[in-house]
């Protein structure tokens, strides 16, 4: 892991230089003069330096600062930034009415975040207008507000996500300012042939967004949900073997899966890695194993999604002096809770468990012995997963 960091730290790094090399050889090319060039050069770095910061500081959040799997797959906008960098100066060669900007903004935000993606797609905007020959405010006006709307239209996509609308409006927006900026602005009569270049646009912009969209989904957000119905299915081999080997363990697993997607379903966590941890952070027991060393080959081996295999590092390693995630508290509780009715079930099938006071008391035990200063979780998210544990009352008697 510190090997790929120093390799993606030497590749922002390398987008710094980069950046400033094109640009100064591009702005020397096209024949600016070298107050021109030295400004071109200055900006284009201090761009590039930003969203550097930008993606540093995203960093250090860990898989909660980029969205979707862009933690681990940093140099895909990497790659792709590199490329941007090319394209912005080749957009100056050609009339601002055909630059793509609203799609490429959609792009550099999945392959990062919001903050970031529109970061790097208002700085490419800029360079694209300083290298013009007669770059004006309109033109970034235009792109940028509209690149701005359509990342933030484009956030927090899921396989199930209606884009028609989406698609609808940022299309809207794009056409409204190349009316508004571009058309108004131009000495010809209104005719069919000036709607040209603002459907040429509207094409280009929607040819690229589809297909990177559909790209993106079966890539990435389809392949990580894939992997998770698979994975997160009692029948899996893991669990299967599990059932036949050792069935108070399976058991446990089970009923803790459910509650712990129960809450965080209702509170809005990651309720698949919950789900998954619920199932196999135990899953060692097969192998006579316990120590994280020892068991990640297993979650490895079986193409485990990374934040999955993050989750249940947390869980097993449980490591002190480090905030833990809310995930990783609503898999401690529902085991808790599970493992204590299904000890006294053990004890006396027909004893009379009052659920209530036997949350409250694993509750207020993990109050008093300050577990909660460990997790990363607010008062209220506490409080309602109690009122998530006490209202499963039916389900606790079906464990009898």
């Amino acid at each position: 892991m510190e090997k790929e960091n120093k390799k993606v730290a030497f590749c922002y790094g390398g987008l710094f230089i980069f950046t400033g090399l094109i640009v100064l050889g591009f702005s020397y090319f096209m024949g600016k003069s070298y107050e021109a060039i030295l400004r071109n050069t200055i900006v284009s770095m201090i761009i590039t330096g930003t969203v550097v910061f930008l993606l540093k500081d995203a960093c250090t959040r860990g898989e909660t600062g980029f969205s979707y799997d862009n933690y681990y797959h940093k140099m895909r906008f990497v790659l792709f930034y590199a490329g941007m960098i090319l394209l912005s100066c080749l957009f100056s060669l050609v009339p601002n009415q055909f630059w793509p900007y609203m799609a490429l903004f959609v792009i550099l935000a999945l392959f990062s975040n919001n903050e970031i993606g529109m970061a790097s797609g208002v700085g490419f905007v800029i360079i694209s207008v300083l290298l013009e020959e007669n770059g004006s405010c309109h033109e970034l006006f235009m792109y940028v507000v509209a690149g701005i709307v359509a990342a933030a239209l484009f956030r927090d996509l899921r396989e199930n996500t209606a884009i028609g609308y989406k698609v609808a409006i940022s299309l809207m927006m794009q056409v409204v300012l190349l009316f508004a900026c571009d058309v108004l602005f131009q000495n010809r009569t209104l005719s069919f042939n000036l709607l040209i270049i603002p459907f040429i646009n509207l094409m280009f912009n929607l040819v690229i967004l589809m297909a990177f969209l559909n790209m993106f989904g079966l890539y990435v957000i389809r392949k990580s949900n894939d992997n998770y119905m698979e994975i997160n299915d009692s029948e899996f081999p893991l669990l299967a073997r599990l059932r036949e080997t050792n069935k108070d363990e399976y058991f446990r697993a089970i009923h803790t899966a459910y509650l712990a997607e129960r809450i965080a379903l209702g509170l809005g966590f990651n309720d698949r890695a919950v789900k998954n941890c619920s199932y196999y952070h135990r899953i060692g027991t097969l192998f006579d194993k316990s120590k994280w060393e020892d068991v990640e080959p297993i979650y490895t081996e079986n193409n485990f999604p990374k934040e999955a295999v993050a989750l249940l590092k947390e869980f097993i390693e449980n490591p002190k002096n480090t905030v833990k995630s809310k995930e990783c508290l609503t898999v401690v509780l529902s085991e808790t809770v599970i493992a204590s009715i299904m000890y006294m079930v053990k004890k006396d099938k027909d004893a009379k468990i009052d659920y209530d006071q036997m949350i409250d008391k694993i509750f207020d035990k993990k109050e008093a012995d300050g577990e909660l200063k460990g997790y990363d979780i607010t008062y209220n998210e506490y409080d309602q997963m109690r009122k998530i544990l006490k209202k499963e009352k039916l389900y606790y008697d079906f464990l009898r």
